[in-house]
């Protein structure tokens, strides 16, 4: 090939390969401060590792493991993150179209006098005939993207997909935390239930105790209505704790997929929450950032209305089209295949229209004002992201603190009023004395078991605030459309 015919051709490639006009995405930079390690995660409580991805197996529970499966599979919310997903890739696909060319075919039949029937009527002085006219024509365009618009409008549909991937991966992390956090609920309740009863039980003795001293003239009156009212109040905690309970498991349900009253028999016979046998992995900013999917959500729009400002600035440039198209046109069948009445042609198409100038630029400005709101939210989600990991690892590392303080209370509340009754039986105190050591054992009962509970919700937060539970999520299917 000569350096002439070479130049031209690479001309030709060059031109034919275009350049893409806009702004070249460039991912935004994070905090380096919120890459390393978590303030908070300085106590005994934390392990430096990262979270696994189903970190709900780290409670050893197959009653939880199977619940939060079937929530990552059958979860409505989740079935309508999935509808919005294949909608996303549906325009992906039709962006990417633009690369291909577009057909489009006609045909007709006309009955009458042809115009150039009437010319021929005319030099010969004959009657025009009257007949069937049939054509048909098959025209083929495609666009060359000399300035990028198709392509940047792919980047732009591409960026919308992966953001709306990111979507679901969030819906996800909340169907695993909450369902996690409701069966930890049911299964507290159910073990706050217990501890409700086994109060009532130790009011209920010591009211019978108190009756029949009563009655052997030991006690007044006034001793078994005080010691009826303590009994009365143990009871009274019954029923909250049974609708709580209630509450809890139907919104396991739904979380699952089911009606609210297709209760899981394994669920129901619960009794005492989840416990987490070793530290809690935390990990820390950089692999928090890398994870969290809202993060992700964001700096993926961020790409899409960048790239939406080379698709408002390639306006300002011709559009370019090959075109070519074949026809037929005959009075009859033979006419219509005969190559007296082919026709075909192709050649470039140049079209530029010149708009408002003034409209197109603000165009352009609405676009990359779109943009720098994007950046600002996408730093404002970073910035999020690790105040609420902070936030949820200082709740837990404190409540463990206060669950621990709490142990030893009724550990003590416990001797105390052990050593009451065999003081009451020797007369060193009153009965009023007994009843007090009475009531602070029942209260610090009550205050550990909800501590217990919270306890687990703080890690269901902490977990949920990581952003893990996405990545080996089995693939939902949305409803079958009408």
């Amino acid at each position: 090939m000569s350096p002439r015919r070479a130049l031209c051709s690479a001309a030709l490639a060059g031109l034919l390969a275009g350049c893409a006009v806009g702004p070249r995405y460039v991912q935004p930079s994070t905090p380096p401060a919120g890459t390393g390690p978590f303030v908070s995660a300085d106590s005994r409580a934390f392990a430096p590792s990262p979270p696994p991805p189903d970190w709900w197996r780290l409670y050893d529970d197959p009653v939880l493991d199977a619940l939060v499966r079937k929530a990552l599979t059958n979860n409505a919310d989740l079935r309508a993150a999935a509808a919005n997903l294949a909608k996303a890739r549906g325009a992906l696909e039709q962006a990417r179209a633009g690369l291909f060319p577009s057909t489009d075919l006609q045909a007709g039949a006309t009955y009458g006098k042809s115009s150039t029937g009437n010319l021929v009527s005319q030099l010969t002085g004959r009657p025009a005939a009257t007949g069937w006219l049939f054509d048909d024509q098959f025209d083929v365009s495609y666009e060359v993207d000399l300035f990028g618009r198709v392509r940047r409008t792919i980047e732009a549909s591409r960026a919308d997909a992966e953001a709306v991937a990111a979507a679901q991966d969030l819906v996800r992390v909340t169907v695993a935390a909450e369902t996690t956090r409701a069966y930890a609920n049911a299964c507290a309740y159910a073990q706050s239930l217990g501890v409700a009863d086994r109060s009532v039980e130790l009011a209920q003795q010591l009211h019978d105790l108190v009756v029949r001293q009563r009655d052997l003239g030991a006690r007044s009156d006034l001793d078994v209505a005080t010691a009826g009212a303590v009994l009365s109040q143990a009871r009274a905690a019954v029923p909250g704790l049974e609708g709580q309970r209630r509450t809890a498991l139907y919104e396991l349900a739904v979380l699952t997929g089911d009606p609210p009253e297709t209760i899981s028999a394994e669920a129901a016979a619960c009794k005492a929450p989840p416990h987490l046998g070793q530290l809690l992995p935390s990990g820390d900013g950089a692999g928090l950032l890398r994870r969290r999917p809202d993060v992700r959500e964001a700096e993926r729009t961020l790409a899409a209305d960048v790239a939406r400002i080379g698709v408002a600035e390639a306006d300002f440039f011709p559009s370019v089209h090959l075109n070519g198209g074949v026809a037929q046109a005959g009075s009859n069948g033979a006419q219509l295949t005969s190559s007296q009445g082919f026709s075909w042609g192709s050649g470039p198409l140049i079209t530029w229209s010149f708009p408002n100038v003034l409209v197109a630029k603000a165009e352009v400005r609405q676009a990359r004002a779109q943009a720098s709101g994007d950046i600002a939210r996408f730093q404002s989600q970073v910035l999020t992201a690790l105040k609420e990991v902070e936030e949820a690892l200082t709740a837990y590392a404190a409540e463990l603190r206060r669950n621990a303080a709490l142990a030893d209370a009724r550990t003590q509340a416990r001797r105390a009023y052990d050593l009451a009754q065999v003081q009451l039986q020797n007369g060193a105190i009153g009965f009023p004395d007994l009843l007090q050591d009475e009531k602070s054992l029942l209260q610090t009962q009550s205050d550990l078991a909800a501590s217990d509970q919270l306890l687990v919700s703080d890690q269901v937060t902490v977990f949920k605030t990581l952003g893990g539970g996405w990545e080996t999520a089995p693939p939902v299917t949305p409803p079958k459309a009408p």
